[in-house]
Parts: C-alpha cells; sequence; structure tokens
C-alpha cells in the first residue's frame, strides 16, 4: 500500500476537524511516559501536559485516558518487569495511579489547569445506570474547565470484566462523551504499510477497511510496560470512525502538531454514524460467556429485520454463562451473526428451546415470557 497525501482528501475527513474541534479524548500510552527502571519519565509527561494544557486554555475540552499506572507502580515495589498475575498487577496499579496523578496535578497546574482522577471498569460502560452516572460526572468536569485523567481501575477489575488495554477504552470514552475527535498516542509516530526500518511508506489516510488490507501491522513494542501495540491503536480508532468520531493514530511527541491540524500521523476519517457506547461495547469489548445456535428463520429475523431472538428460534446453546452475560449468536453452519446480552442463563434455557414464549409464559410462570435477546441488546457482527 502506497502512502497517501491529503490533497485530494474531502473537508470532512480533513485533519482541520481536529485543529476546530471542541471536545477531544486523548489516549497516551505506558511506554510514552514510563519505564520499568525509571519509572516515570518527568520530561515525557511534562511535554504532554503542555501541549495537552496549551489546547485546553485555546477553548477545547480534552479527556486525557492514560496509561501508565502498574508501570509507575513497578520501581517502587522492586519489581523488574511488568506482573503476569492480576494481583501483582493491581498492586502495582494501587501505588502508581497515585504517583501517575501527582505529577500530572503538577504538570498542568503550571498552566493553571485542574485535573482530576476519573476510574472506570468495563461494567461502568456496559450498564445503563452506571455509564449515564459516568457521563454526568464527565459532563460537569468539563464545565467546570477541568482536564479528566482516566484510566481502567485496574485494582479491583477482574479477567472476566476487563477492557483490555486502554486504546479500547478511550474509544468506548470518546462515544461516551460524545467527542468530536479521538487522538491515540504511542512510541510510533504513524502506521506503516510493512516495518519502516525496511524503507515501509506511512499511511496518511485510513478511510475503510480496505485501506489496510495486505498491511502487517505491529503488537506490543519492546519497552516491556504496555498491553497494547499497534494493532489495538488501529482497532480503537477504526471503531472510532465506524461510529462517527475523528480519529488519529501518532507519536506522543507530536502532540502539539496532532491537535493542531498538522499533516502528522495517520488519520481515520468518519466512515459510520453514532452508536450507543453499550452496543459498541458489546461489540468490541465484552467477554463472550457462550453460543446460541439459531435456526435459518431465525437468522433471518436477526441479520436482516433487526428483531429480538425468541425461544423458538434456538436449536442449541453451549458454554457457562447467567443472565446479562454477553454470547454469541450463530447459524446452524456456525457462522457468527451478532452478539448480544442474554436474559437466561445456560441452566434455564435448555427447557426452552424452540418453544413459543406464550406457552413458556403459560407453564413456567411470569418472567419466561421475555425474549431470549432483546433488540436493544444485540448488534450485528
Amino acid at each position: 500500500m502506497t502512502s497517501k497525501g491529503m490533497t485530494s482528501v474531502p473537508p470532512a475527513a480533513d485533519r482541520s476537524a481536529l485543529a476546530g474541534a471542541r471536545r477531544i479524548v486523548v489516549k497516551v500510552g505506558s511506554s510514552s511516559l514510563t519505564s520499568i527502571k525509571g519509572g516515570i519519565s518527568e520530561e515525557s509527561l511534562t511535554a504532554l501536559a503542555d501541549a495537552l494544557a496549551a489546547k485546553r486554555n485555546a477553548g477545547a475540552e480534552i479527556i486525557l485516558v492514560s496509561s501508565g499506572a502498574i508501570a509507575a507502580g513497578l520501581a517502587p515495589l522492586g519489581l523488574s518487569k511488568r506482573p503476569r498475575d492480576l494481583a501483582t498487577q493491581q498492586a502495582a496499579a494501587s501505588v502508581g495511579q497515585g504517583l501517575l496523578m501527582a505529577r500530572y496535578t503538577q504538570a498542568f497546574g503550571a498552566h493553571g489547569v485542574t485535573v482530576s482522577q476519573v476510574l472506570l471498569t468495563a461494567e461502568d460502560l456496559m450498564r445503563r445506570s452506571q455509564h449515564t452516572n459516568a457521563l454526568r460526572a464527565m459532563d460537569r468536569l468539563l464545565n467546570l474547565g477541568v482536564v479528566p485523567v482516566v484510566n481502567e481501575n485496574d485494582t479491583v477489575a477482574t479477567h472476566e470484566i476487563r477492557f483490555g488495554d486502554n486504546d479500547r477504552l478511550a474509544a468506548l470514552v470518546a462515544h461516551l462523551v460524545r467527542a468530536d475527535a479521538l487522538v491515540l498516542l504511542s512510541d510510533v509516530d504513524s502506521l506503516y504499510d510493512g516495518p519502516p526500518a525496511l524503507g515501509a511508506k506511512r499511511i496518511a489516510l485510513v478511510t475503510g477497511a480496505h485501506d489496510l488490507e495486505g498491511v502487517s501491522i505491529g503488537k506490543a513494542g519492546k519497552a516491556g510496560v504496555g498491553t497494547g501495540g499497534m494493532m489495538t491503536k488501529v482497532e480503537a480508532a477504526s471503531m472510532a470512525a465506524g461510529s462517527g468520531i475523528h480519529a488519529l493514530v501518532t507519536s506522543t511527541p507530536n502532540a502539539a502538531a496532532a491537535l493542531n491540524g498538522e499533516d502528522v500521523g495517520t488519520w481515520f476519517s468518519v466512515n459510520g454514524s453514532r452508536k450507543p457506547v453499550r452496543l459498541l461495547w458489546l461489540a468490541h469489548v465484552a467477554s463472550v460467556q457462550g453460543r446460541l445456535v439459531l435456526d435459518e428463520g431465525a437468522v433471518r429475523a436477526v441479520r436482516h429485520h433487526r428483531t429480538s431472538l425468541l425461544p423458538a428460534g434456538i436449536s442449541a446453546i453451549s458454554g457457562d454463562f447467567e443472565a446479562g452475560d454477553a454470547v454469541e449468536l450463530a447459524g446452524a453452519d456456525g457462522t457468527v451473526v451478532a452478539r448480544g446480552l442474554v436474559n437466561y442463563s445456560s441452566e434455564e434455557l435448555p427447557r426452552m428451546l424452540g418453544r413459543s414464549t406464550r406457552e413458556l409464559g403459560e407453564e413456567l410462570g411470569n418472567g419466561y415470557d421475555r425474549e431470549v435477546v432483546h433488540v436493544d441488546d444485540l448488534v450485528l457482527v
């Protein structure tokens, strides 16, 4: 794939949309702020705060999604590398989060900007009441001129309900707060069509999945303190662009240039409309706990008519799940057509398969005449 210039790009896809954005979510990775040996890099963090504070003082609203809590806690705990077990990760995050916020408070404070700490779990965005409360709090902070510093709440998160990396968290936060743009910062200045060391060319613009066909996208870098990589950034940027939010992937030293709309990094132009944040979580982040096998009629109803899934259309189930868990909806040939939040457990469903809701309600009582997956809790894949 060749590098794409900006001369023929339509106005909606131009980086000027970022320069004039009113509300921007910026995500920075651990490798840009910390190292295992040195902890938090004062120089890197201060430079980033300078760029973001300048944009904030120019009138934009900034939400910073910052990794680095676990990495910042390694040195004080005498750990030589990022721990693999969840308990030690949680301990490092508990120590490091306070250190990270102290540095941000000082760096932004030098520009007269107040920061706040916002810690989220995946559950905060999957439950309607909780993500409504999160939105209300963030809106109020922004109205008060504060820069919220968001991170996953590593200290209490479990393997089952984790975002997995802060790139996906940033994309979901961008939707939660109705941001105009998402900027993903790391230690790589752009997406390339191969290894830069071998003469690969920069990809300046991505308009859709077809622009990434044949592109080899790297995983996590060598610093040893992060969990993501270019792959997760591309996924997060594509998620945002496919849901009506401009996205840019570039390096942390390019932050100021990016926020000014200069030609840096890889620009993901909008190619879809806004979607509820809960459905984005379901499509891209949720941990699937089981599978429902649908007959041909149910597949057509779900895929083409956007209807709720009823027990009569299910021929088999697999997995161990509770009511409210995410499950896959698949045809008899194994093709997954959708994901959804199931209203019954894997213990309840077997006796309901192939039966009408009226029959179930009469035989089993109130509560068993509901849909298995309501259309509002279902997303096509």
